[in-house]
């Protein structure tokens, strides 16, 4: 009995091991002198034992976190203090505030954009990766790393058809009040990615409009400016020599339709990769490039006619950029008045595609 009664005190102990020795002794103490008690001389000493040992455990922990001494303490000290660090283990994560979040989908549009449209410009400018699927290729991965690296966060839609799409059909998991906020970190995050496109890409682009016989502003100056808004046809491909396109070649019912099918497709992959009841369902690391892999289909098989968009923010944001710096009417409204087709389209697609999934395909399931 009294090595069972010691045998529960240690294990008691374990459990509790916050609390120092003397508290535990008495917050348990039963009668005075009982053998294995909190009060028993020997059970005393071997507590007192116990809370020696994970002191010094503890320090020795505290001084595998922070080795430094001096001036380097101090600094290491005031970096951790400025992540908040640590958590309770490696991999564990706080719950982000909605402020945090909107910062994650912000910073996913800006990573987006600045390589999407980077992309655009090398190609345009350079003929550098000038090749669609090589374009196409491009914009998979810049979704990728979007996803990859904010994902955690905001779950990563850096798209309003997206976040549309999930309040509708998953309300319990996106609740309408987010909807806006999200909307304009994403617009504001695609402005700020095209703008240091524009940043960097702005003298090259002068040189192009000066060896191409452009004006800015004017007609055929959407070739210059695809580089951030969308157009249709493909203003590359409509002065491809040999090509034969015209602005007729490309109907604004036909951009349209690509933009509503193209996001279909896309919302109903992003919604079926994810889904728990898929039995081939991949990781939320592998689900995330086969997102990519649904844009890399989608550019490369569209781009050529209305260069792909998907993604209201993804046009709206660079278009602005491009007001801003001069293209004037062939930013808004564009050459056939079309620049809503980009937004409108994927706010109607996606949560057509979306609807598909949750209520034909795995309905019941």
């Amino acid at each position: 009995m009294i090595g069972a009664d010691e045998g529960q005190d240690a294990r008691t102990q374990q459990e509790n091991h916050r609390v120092n020795a003397p508290t535990v002794a008495r917050a348990n103490a039963t009668a005075p002198g009982t053998p294995g008690s909190p009060a028993d001389p020997i059970s005393m000493q071997m507590e007192y034992a116990k809370h020696e040992n994970r002191s010094e455990t503890s320090a020795e922990m505290n001084g595998m976190e922070n080795p430094h001494t001096g001036l380097q303490g101090q600094y290491v000290g005031f970096i951790q203090k400025l992540r908040c660090d640590p958590t309770d283990t490696p991999d564990e994560m706080r719950t982000p505030s909605f402020t945090r979040e909107l910062v994650a989908e912000f910073i996913g549009c800006f990573l987006l954009i600045l390589y999407g449209c980077g992309i655009n410009a090398t190609a345009t400018l350079f003929a550098a990766q000038s090749g669609l699927f090589q374009v196409s290729v491009i914009w998979g991965f810049a979704v990728l790393l979007a996803i990859w690296t904010t994902g955690s966060i905001s779950g990563a839609h850096i798209n309003p058809s997206v976040s549309l799409s999930l309040m509708l059909l998953k309300p319990e998991d996106f609740p309408a009040w987010k909807l806006l906020p999200y909307w304009f970190a994403q617009l504001l995050g695609c402005f700020a990615g095209a703008a240091m496109v524009y940043l960097l890409m702005g003298t090259s682009i002068e040189t192009f409009e000066y060896t191409n016989g452009i004006i800015r502003g004017e007609e055929n100056s959407d070739w210059s400016a695809s580089i951030f808004g969308m157009y249709y046809p493909n203003p590359g491909y409509r002065n491809t020599e040999g090509l034969g396109w015209g602005y007729t070649h490309v109907t604004m019912a036909g951009s349209l339709g690509c933009e509503i099918l193209g996001t279909a497709v896309l919302m109903f992959s992003v919604l079926a990769l994810n889904d728990p009841r898929n039995q081939l369902r991949l990781g939320p690391a592998a689900a995330a490039f086969g997102v990519s892999m649904v844009i890399i289909l989608n550019v490369a098989i569209f781009g050529a006619i209305n260069q792909a968009g998907y993604n209201p923010a993804r046009d709206l944001g660079p278009r602005l950029v491009a007001a801003c710096a001069g293209w004037g009417d062939i930013a808004f409204p564009g050459p056939q008045n079309g620049f809503w087709v980009y937004t409108i389209g994927p706010l109607i697609g996606a949560p057509l595609g979306g609807a598909v999934h949750e209520f034909i395909l795995m309905r019941g399931l």
